[in-house]
């Protein structure tokens, strides 16, 4: 079996999740920390819980692609020495 369909899969995933975590850290560095508990700063306060959401929805997708990509990564890490043990123990015909 040819695993480099697979890995280069593997590959792209991980690349995501490491796009997805620059993405996520360049939006985080923009965040207003500041609370805002004035009744004039109703808008200001809107702006803050859609971007504290979007920051979410962020998080919750790094999670679950990281978790993906390593288990799919562990998973080929098997089938590769699954593939090695098999490989030594086929018996040469001479």
């Amino acid at each position: 079996m040819n695993l480099i369909p697979l890995v280069a899969i593997w590959a792209v995933m991980a690349v995501a999740v490491l796009a997805l975590a620059v993405i996520r850290m360049m939006s985080a560095s923009h965040e207003d920390d500041t609370i805002h508990l004035r009744e004039g700063d109703a808008g200001v306060i809107r702006q803050q819980d859609a971007y504290a959401s979007r920051i979410a929805w962020m998080d919750r997708w790094g999670k679950t692609l990281t978790i993906v990509t390593v288990a799919y990564g562990l998973v080929l890490v098997g089938v590769y020495f699954y593939q090695l043990w098999m490989e030594s123990t086929r018996v040469i015909a001479q």
